[in-house]
């Protein structure tokens, strides 16, 4: 995300960054772990909410209510993990295979990022559907870093609030990473 931001820098910054990324062969280096992990990651998903389905043999007579209710982010976990899918297919889609802009930095000649962002982000329609995924995003890992927390035994005793916190801090930060580079693309233009 950090990378990202450099837009707010200039447009030079940001496409000399996405050309340092995309230059050498790390990038598919990068790319092989993500495709990976985001199969483990779905795998685990669809595996732990089987034996949660099977650990209980029917639903509860009475809802869970005050501490013990599930968030709605728990209970739309499939529905926000197939949107952000979605979402990441059609954002490579756009960006690591759309229109090709070049320009030069430095005296390199590279691809132009930046003016394809500035072109993108311009589609007041584009701009809801990233922001709405996004915002689905920060839920997701707002739920799964808490979860994670509760696996490794922390949400147990004086430091679940904290903890709690730190999940959704974490959850804000790359959210609101994330928007603000669309949206002050939107806001000012060319």
């Amino acid at each position: 995300m950090a990378g990202n931001l450099l837009i707010f820098v200039s447009n030079d910054a940001y496409n000399a960054y996405g050309h340092a990324l995309t230059s050498g062969n790390i990038i598919y280096v990068a790319e092989t772990v993500l495709v990976l992990a985001l199969i483990v990651h779905v795998f685990c998903a669809i595996s732990l909410t089987k034996n949660n389905r099977e650990a209980k043999e029917q639903k509860y007579a009475v809802a869970a209510k005050g501490s013990k209710r599930v968030s709605l982010a728990s209970r739309t976990m499939a529905i926000q993990g197939s949107l952000i899918l979605i979402f990441v297919i059609l954002h490579l889609i756009t960006f690591k295979y759309g229109t090709h802009y070049e320009t030069t930095v430095n005296g390199v000649v590279m691809r132009d990022l930046a003016k394809l962002m500035f072109e993108v982000f311009q589609s007041p329609a584009y701009i809801a559907w990233y922001v709405v995924c996004l915002v689905l995003l920060g839920f997701h890992l707002s739920h799964g870093v808490g979860s994670t927390f509760q696996s490794l035994g922390l949400m147990e005793g004086t430091y679940r609030d904290t903890w709690k916190k730190l999940s959704y801090g974490y959850a804000v930060v790359v959210a609101a990473g994330f928007i603000a580079q669309p949206v002050y693309i939107f806001l000012i233009g060319n």
